[in-house]
């Protein structure tokens, strides 16, 4: 298939294996889904009544009070007592294959081609590191909300994308599931392109 390149009459040939897959929401789901809960920290924790300091001592006599029996004061009901069923650390981890994740990229970038929501353009400079120089470029391919795929991460360009909301910039290599959902549109150079084609075979 083939994929038109902003800014001129000229198109790139690109797989349809890569580009022209029809698109698997449960894969995509799942894979999206595994990536966040990768980044999970898991470090929440909380103290059980055996963790929890103090209670040796019953708190009343047995019988004779007109009081609920009791053993401690750091059983879950009482205040300062520990949690039935605490929280510790763990982890969040699912396992996904290598074939489902990346299966999972090809069938977004082809609903993404399938949209209209993936650019792709020739190069990206720019002669300074400035905002308004990007923001000049991007309005005049009416992309607000985008993230920017390159080749490389450019300094001028990475110092100029930062400060713009909603715009963020990822060379081809780190290119994840929770970044192309991430946004409205994708905005990539030719070199990116080629380069995912090659990871994604």
């Amino acid at each position: 298939m083939k994929l038109k390149v902003a800014g001129g009459a000229s198109e790139m040939v690109v797989s349809d294996e890569t580009f022209g897959l029809e698109f698997n929401e449960a894969l995509v789901h799942q894979v999206v889904t595994a990536y966040r809960n990768a980044g999970r920290s898991g470090t929440k924790a909380q103290k059980t009544r055996a963790e929890v300091r103090g209670g040796g001592r019953k708190p009343h006599s047995q019988k004779g009070t007109g009081q609920a029996r009791a053993g401690s004061t750091r059983g879950p009901i009482w205040v300062g007592g520990g949690r039935a069923f605490a929280a510790k650390p763990r982890s969040f981890e699912q396992k996904v294959n290598r074939k489902m994740y990346r299966g999972a990229l090809r069938s977004m970038l082809s609903e993404l081609v399938r949209q209209d929501r993936l650019v792709v353009t020739a190069e990206l400079a720019l002669e300074a590191p400035k905002t308004r120089l990007l923001a000049s470029q991007l309005k005049a391919m009416s992309l607000e909300k985008v993230l920017i795929v390159v080749e490389a991460i450019d300094e001028k360009l990475f110092l100029a994308a930062r400060n713009l909301r909603g715009v963020e910039v990822l060379p081809a290599a780190a290119l994840n599931p929770l970044a192309l959902v991430s946004y409205d549109k994708v905005l990539m150079t030719i070199g990116a392109v080629k380069m995912i084609e090659e990871r994604l075979q």
